[in-house]
């Protein structure tokens, strides 16, 4: 049966934006049916619709994730991603990453299945950040 995957992402400037269409394109090139979502039009609701779902936010602040729209998305996401599969990406533009290791450690707490490494582009993705992009669509997707 053909997985549903769901890109879900935050972006301002629109680095994690073009880093979503690439994710978009590895679970396609997989197959996966696959819908492309602003976090604004994504709710816990809607997780069970969806085999698997990447989830892409940029650095803020002091390493963290978009803490208006993001971040409580997120939050009440969190409780219903235990049997999907699920991976994390997003681009920073300073510091060295923390905010996504935080961001695997509460996933790791809850007992979510990171399918794949995150990957993390500082500012806009290169072509070889696009094909990590790619790369990890096509793991999420299965």
């Amino acid at each position: 049966d053909m997985s549903k995957v769901a890109v879900v992402y935050w972006s301002a400037s629109g680095n994690t934006e073009v880093m979503a269409g690439a994710v978009a394109e590895g679970a396609k090139e997989k197959g996966a049916e696959t819908s492309v979502l602003f976090c604004s039009a994504f709710s816990a609701d809607m997780v069970d619709q969806y085999d698997a779902i990447a989830f892409g936010c940029p650095a803020m602040g002091a390493e963290v994730l978009e803490e208006a729209e993001f971040e409580p998305m997120f939050s009440s996401c969190k409780s219903k991603l235990g049997g999907k599969r699920v991976a994390l990406f997003g681009s920073y533009g300073w510091g060295t990453g923390d905010w996504m290791r935080s961001w695997e450690e509460e996933c790791g707490d809850v007992g979510i299945n990171l399918v794949c490494d995150s990957v993390i582009c500082n500012e806009m993705p290169d072509e070889d950040g696009l094909a990590a992009c790619r790369a990890l669509g096509a793991a999420v997707a299965g």
